[in-house]
């Protein structure tokens, strides 16, 4: 069995072995070695060498290999790698991937270096990336590949299987042929057809005589729409189509679920503070400093605003010092329950069951699951407390104030994400830290307001 120093040294040998090969020119040996370890092996390796090694990887691979290896990588990554080359073998490996993965990672890319490499390309694929990188990634004209087979509506049955059949035989297989679109002379999308009407059909026959009518969806249809219509139709990809009806590219269901994947990765991380982006150790540090500092400088300063409550009855917790013991109790318990109701309203807005207007049936409904568990957590704190001390009044205290402070952190968890929602801020981000101030400042509050208001009963505890 491997130890933790083998796997090391293994992994360390992997980075320095294709560094190695970059270095002696050695292009067929590279390639055949990158083949071997297996793409994500080489990102892996690629990670951890100088830029200046990883260009020398990337420039000595063939283009066709280099394409192959940086669409493993992720969107933002791959942009990263891509930039640091030179314009012109930049645009010759971007040049072996479909329209749809050279949008992807130049999309990400500051604009005058994704100038630098469109200029570069040929001209006829760097208008298509300039058409479709219009879009935003979650719409599908952004998750849509121009990789479709369509013809004219006048185009015969004989032409269309001789045509296909020279395509074959070229290897230009398109990513979503299992069906042939139909457009007109304006390119308009009017039907469907299917291979087998089609082979079954007489070649003299027109394409319009046995076309089908074709579901489609808008180029600027959401995620969450695309989501809903592969739930509600078994298809494979549907074709997108303009303002103007015209056929502009096909998106897949596996683009749909690949992107709603990775939007809850995004929102994961933006709910654990990373922000402006999937993160790895690789990327610069500044960049992850100042990512993590705009999170978590925000955070100081709300904490801050908590704290201050404790200093304004420090009198109180001075006489009653037990009640130090309860505080982060209450402020954590109610913050659970308040992000239990966050992580529900987000679920609901991405699937579209809610909207961001509809607050006040969520509040609604949230109350009754808050009054509910605020009073069952409330009293099992309140016997703990008053068993601890022998006090009743401790436990009424602690135990109040937890059962109050549940109900407003479930309000809170509630409607927070659907008022930012409204006001075009990512409740992804905001939600967790409006809540967690919110719900520290009032429990502090509560149980340190409530316990002034019995203090002479809680002498000694």
């Amino acid at each position: 069995m491997e130890t933790d120093i083998d796997l090391q040294e293994k992994e360390q040998e992997t980075w320095e072995r294709l560094a190695t090969l970059a270095a002696a020119g050695d292009a067929k040996r590279l390639e055949a070695y990158v083949e071997h370890i297996g793409p994500s092996e080489a990102f892996r390796a690629l990670l951890r060498l100088d830029p200046e090694e990883r260009e020398k990887i990337l420039t000595t691979l063939s283009p066709e290999e280099a394409a192959g290896l940086i669409e493993e990588i992720p969107d933002e990554h791959a942009s990263d790698l891509i930039e640091q080359l030179p314009a012109k073998n930049a645009a010759s490996i971007l040049s072996e991937m479909d329209v749809d993965d050279q949008v992807d990672v130049i999309g990400d890319m500051q604009e005058a270096d994704a100038e630098a490499i469109l200029a570069e390309m040929a001209p006829e694929d760097a208008a298509d990336v300039r058409r479709l990188i219009r879009y935003d990634p979650d719409v599908a004209g952004g998750l849509m590949s121009t990789d479709y087979l369509a013809y004219g509506e006048s185009a015969l049955v004989g032409d269309v299987i001789d045509d296909l059949s020279k395509r074959a035989e070229e290897r230009e297989e398109a990513e979503h042929e299992a069906h042939v679109y139909v457009v007109s002379a304006s390119g308009k999308l009017i039907g469907v057809l299917d291979l087998r009407d089609l082979v079954l059909a007489r070649r003299t026959t027109p394409l319009a005589a046995i076309l089908k009518s074709s579901l489609y969806v808008r180029a600027e249809a959401s995620l969450d729409e695309l989501e809903t219509f592969f739930e509600r139709h078994p298809f494979h990809a549907v074709p997108v189509v303009d303002d103007h009806q015209e056929l502009v590219g096909v998106v897949g269901r596996d683009e749909v679920a690949e992107a709603l994947a990775n939007r809850a990765d995004a929102e994961y991380l933006k709910s654990k503070g990373i922000i402006g982006g999937d993160e790895i150790r690789s990327l610069p540090v500044l960049t992850r400093s100042r990512r993590r500092l705009s999170w978590l400088s925000l955070n100081i300063v709300l904490n801050i605003i908590a704290a201050s409550v404790i200093a304004f009855y420090f009198d109180t917790l001075s006489a009653a010092i037990a009640l130090a013991v309860f505080l982060p109790i209450v402020s954590d318990m109610s913050g659970c329950s308040g992000n239990q109701a966050v992580a529900v309203s987000m679920r609901e807005l991405s699937l579209g069951i809610v909207k961001p207007f509809e607050v006040l049936r969520v509040w609604l409904q949230e109350i009754q699951v808050g009054v509910l568990n605020g009073v069952a957590l409330g009293v099992l704190l309140g016997l703990v407390a008053w068993l601890w001390k022998g006090n009743p009044w401790l436990g009424a205290v602690v135990g109040g104030a937890l059962a109050i402070n549940t109900l407003v952190a479930v309000s809170l968890g509630g409607t927070v994400p659907l008022l930012l929602k409204r006001m075009g801020v990512d409740p992804a981000v905001a939600s967790g830290p409006i809540l967690t101030t919110v719900t520290d400042m009032c429990g502090f509050f509560l149980v340190l307001s409530l316990a002034t208001l019995v203090l002479p009963q809680l002498a000694g505890v």
